[in-house]
């Protein structure tokens, strides 16, 4: 099968929800590129993502990440993986709407624990309670993840290729996602 994609899919979630995973081999099978918004900061900081943070916040970082987004969206269409932190910016979510679509990869606090909880690239869990802390961010963000044009929930045992079928069929069944069958 081939296909057409008309606007950016771009993968919003926690950190461990699969949007790198689940990005690239969808990207694959669209045909179109991957790109990861966060491997986009590094590139043109020239720094970790974790390095930023430290020198220079917050604050400068999610600025840096709208302008990398922005740049990003209006190119063509691609599957983009986002940082987690990046669909809690209104302004982020408007240039989302307006370029591309949103889709949520949603998983639960255990599923996303179990995929993060060895790796310590994460900023924001080098904090004494790693899981808590992982917790109080899936709780304050919620909200924001929720207002995604499509949602496709994870679930344990699911092989990559699985959830990416998973996600696919969500796309091609959603009126807005901007995905087509071209033939095979």
């Amino acid at each position: 099968m081939t296909y057409h994609l008309s606007k950016t899919l771009v993968l919003v979630g926690l950190m461990g929800a699969g949007k790198t995973a689940v990005g690239t081999l969808l990207a694959s099978r669209l045909g179109v590129p991957f790109v990861d918004s966060d491997q986009e900061m590094v590139r043109a900081a020239n720094m970790s993502i974790a390095e930023i943070f430290e020198r220079d916040g917050e604050p400068f970082f999610r600025l840096k990440e709208t302008q990398v987004l922005e740049r990003l969206l209006k190119g063509p269409p691609c599957v983009l993986s986002t940082g987690g932190g990046a669909y809690l910016s209104a302004e982020n979510r408007r240039l989302i709407s307006e370029f591309g679509v949103a889709v949520w990869l949603k998983a639960d606090l255990d599923l996303l624990w179990d995929r993060v909880k060895h790796k310590d690239t994460r900023p924001l869990l080098r904090v004494p309670d790693p899981k808590g802390k992982l917790k109080e961010l899936l709780d304050s963000r919620l909200p924001y993840y929720q207002k995604a044009e499509v949602v496709v929930e994870a679930e344990r045992g699911l092989s990559l290729e699985h959830m990416t079928d998973k996600v696919l069929n969500a796309l091609l069944n959603s009126p807005v996602s901007g995905v087509e069958e071209v033939g095979r």
